[in-house]
C-alpha cells in the first residue's frame, strides 16, 4: 500500500494500461455534446506521459486500451441499431460494438508498439520523443481515416470545433488540428524532461508558434447572396420507416410539410422515401409532384434497380433541369457488405443492405447558389468532396447540404457528434452547412461553424432558414484539392525522421 502512496507508485498506477481506459473515456468526454475541448488535451497528455520511454509491449497495451475506451464509449450507440432494429441479442450486440472498437484501436496500438520497439533500439532525447509521439499519433489518425474505406468518427481534431485552435481549421483541417493538439499535449507531458535537457528545449517553442499561428488570416471567402431553405424533419420512427404499411401515412405527412414550407428550396432527409420514386403508385406520387410545383424539393429517395443496384440519392423535383445526387462513400455493413460478412448483415435484416455507389456530380444550381448535397456520414470525408465541390471555378459549391437519418441510433450523443463534424467542414472550407435529418440534428451552420438554428430532437417540424452562400477557397481546400491528405502523411514522416538518428540520451546536466 505504501508503494502506491509514493510518487513513483502513483505514477506507475496512472500509466498502467487499466488506467488508460479512464483516459480514453476522458477523451470521449471532450467531444459533443458540450464544449470540453480542454479534456482532449488532458487525455492526450495522460496518454503521452504513459507512452514516453515505454517498450513495445507496454506501448501496445497502453495505446490500445486508451483507443478502445475512447472509441467504444464514443460509438456505443451502434448497439441501439444492432439490438433494437437488427434484433440481435443485447450481449451479442455489445460484443459486436466492442469488437469494432477493438479493431479500430489497433490503428493506435500497433504504430505505438512499433515506436516502442524502435525506441529500445535507438536512444533519443526528449525533444525527439515529442516529435515521435506526434508523428505516430498523426499517422494513426490518417490511417484510420483512409484504410478499409475509412472510419474517422471522433477524429481527435473534432474536439476543437469550439476551442481557440479552430482558427487553424481553414489552414490545416481536422487532421492538422489533431497533430497540433498532440504537439501541445506532448510538450506538456514531457515538459520536465525538456527543461532538464538544454538541447531539447527548442521543442518548447512549439506552443508559442501555435499561439502565433492563431493570428493568421481567417477570411478567405466572400458572400454570394442568400437563399431561403426549408429543412424538413419528419421524425419517423425507425421501426416504421421501411414498413410498407406506414408509407402512405408517412408520405402524406411529408407532403403536408412541403406544402407549408416557405423556402425557395425544400430539403428532406436521406431515404425519406425508402423506395425508388418510380415505385410509388399514382395516387401517392401525384400529391408529391404537385407540392413540388410550388417550390423545388430535394427529396431523399433511391435510384437504380435490383439488377444494377440501388443508389441512395437526393432527387430534384420541380426543377427546370433534372437533378440527382447519388451517395458515393458507402457505410460498411449498412450499405455494402464486406467480403465474408454476408451472414452477419443478413442476420440484421437491414433494408437496402447492398447498394451501388453514386458518382460525383455537379452541385445543384438554384438562384445563383451552387448547392452540394452530402448524404449521411459522407460529410466526414472532406478530402473526398473537396475536388469535385470546390475545384470547379465559377461552378464551385457555395452551400453544403447534409441529408441524414440517425434514427437508427437514438437521440443521445450521435446527433451532436454528427453536427460537430458538419461544423468542422464549415470551418475548413468556410461554407455554410444546412442539415435535414429524420429525427435530428436538423440545423443551419454558418461558414464560421456556428449553429444559427436547430430543431429539437425527435420532433416533427420544418426549419426555415436564410442561407448566405460563400465563394472562394481556404488554404486547406487548395492544398487538399491539389494533393489530398498526402502533405499530412509527409508531415508525419518528417516528424518521425529524427528517430532514425542514433544518439546517446542526454543527461539531465547536459
Amino acid at each position: 500500500m505504501s508503494r502506491f502512496l509514493s510518487l513513483a507508485g502513483l505514477r506507475q498506477a496512472l500509466v498502467h494500461p487499466v488506467a488508460m481506459l479512464a483516459a480514453g473515456v476522458l477523451h470521449t468526454a471532450a467531444f459533443a455534446p458540450g464544449t470540453r475541448w480542454g479534456l482532449q488535451l488532458l487525455a492526450l497528455l495522460w496518454l503521452f506521459a504513459a507512452l514516453s520511454r515505454a517498450d513495445a509491449r507496454r506501448s501496445f497495451w497502453q495505446a490500445g486500451a486508451f483507443a478502445l475506451a475512447w472509441l467504444g464509449s464514443g460509438i456505443w450507440w451502434i448497439w441501439i441499431s444492432l439490438h433494437h432494429y437488427g434484433h440481435l441479442p443485447a450481449l451479442l450486440s455489445a460484443a459486436a460494438v466492442l469488437l469494432l472498437a477493438a479493431f479500430l484501436a489497433l490503428f493506435y496500438a500497433l504504430p505505438f508498439a512499433l515506436l516502442g520497439r524502435w525506441r529500445t533500439r535507438r536512444r533519443w532525447g526528449a525533444g525527439v520523443e515529442v516529435l515521435a509521439l506526434v508523428g505516430t499519433w498523426l499517422a494513426a489518425e490518417l490511417a484510420r481515416a483512409q484504410a478499409f474505406t475509412g472510419f474517422p468518427w471522433l477524429a481527435s481534431g473534432y474536439a476543437h470545433t469550439d476551442s481557440p485552435l479552430r482558427a487553424l481549421a481553414p489552414w490545416v483541417g481536422v487532421y492538422g488540428l489533431s497533430a497540433v493538439a498532440a504537439l501541445l499535449a506532448a510538450c506538456l507531458a514531457l515538459a520536465p524532461q525538456l527543461f532538464q535537457q538544454p538541447r531539447a528545449r527548442w521543442v518548447l517553442t512549439a506552443p508559442a508558434l501555435v499561439l502565433a499561428a492563431l493570428w493568421l488570416p481567417q477570411d478567405f471567402t466572400h458572400s454570394t447572396g442568400s437563399l431561403r431553405v426549408s429543412l424538413v424533419q419528419p421524425n419517423v420512427p425507425q421501426s416504421q420507416k421501411f414498413d410498407p404499411e406506414h408509407w402512405g401515412v408517412q408520405l402524406k405527412r411529408m407532403v403536408g410539410q412541403i406544402e407549408r414550407a416557405q423556402g425557395d428550396l425544400v430539403i428532406t432527409p436521406e431515404s425519406v422515401l425508402p423506395v425508388p420514386l418510380l415505385w410509388l403508385p399514382p395516387e401517392q406520387a401525384e400529391p408529391l409532384h404537385r407540392a413540388a410545383l410550388a417550390r423545388p424539393v430535394l427529396l431523399g429517395s433511391f435510384l437504380g434497380n435490383a439488377d444494377e443496384g440501388f443508389v441512395n440519392s437526393m432527387v430534384g423535383l420541380g426543377l427546370a433541369q433534372p437533378y440527382a445526387y447519388g451517395k458515393r462513400h458507402l457505410l460498411p455493413f449498412g450499405e455494402f457488405i464486406p467480403p465474408g460478412f454476408a451472414w452477419f448483415v443478413r442476420a440484421l435484416n437491414i433494408p437496402m443492405d447492398s447498394q451501388a455507389s453514386g458518382q460525383h456530380q455537379r452541385p445543384l444550381l438554384l438562384q445563383g447558389q451552387h448547392l452540394r448535397p452530402l448524404i449521411c456520414y459522407e460529410d466526414l470525408f472532406g478530402e473526398d468532396f473537396a475536388v469535385s465541390a470546390l475545384a470547379q471555378g465559377e461552378a464551385a459549391a457555395t452551400v453544403f447540404i447534409n441529408a441524414s437519418n440517425l434514427a437508427w441510433f437514438g437521440p443521445r450523443m450521435v446527433q451532436d457528434q454528427h453536427l460537430q463534424f458538419s461544423r468542422m467542414r464549415a470551418l475548413e472550407f468556410q461554407r455554410p452547412f444546412v442539415r435535414a435529418t429524420n429525427t435530428g440534428a436538423t440545423a443551419h451552420v454558418d461558414h464560421q461553424g456556428q449553429v444559427l438554428a436547430r430543431l429539437p430532437a425527435e420532433t416533427a417540424g420544418v426549419l426555415e432558414v436564410q442561407v448566405q452562400g460563400r465563394s472562394g477557397a481556404t488554404p486547406y481546400a487548395r492544398w487538399l484539392a491539389a494533393a489530398g491528405l498526402w502533405p499530412l502523411w509527409v508531415a508525419a514522416l518528417l516528424l518521425l525522421a529524427p528517430t532514425l538518428v542514433r544518439r546517446a540520451a542526454p543527461s539531465p546536466a547536459a
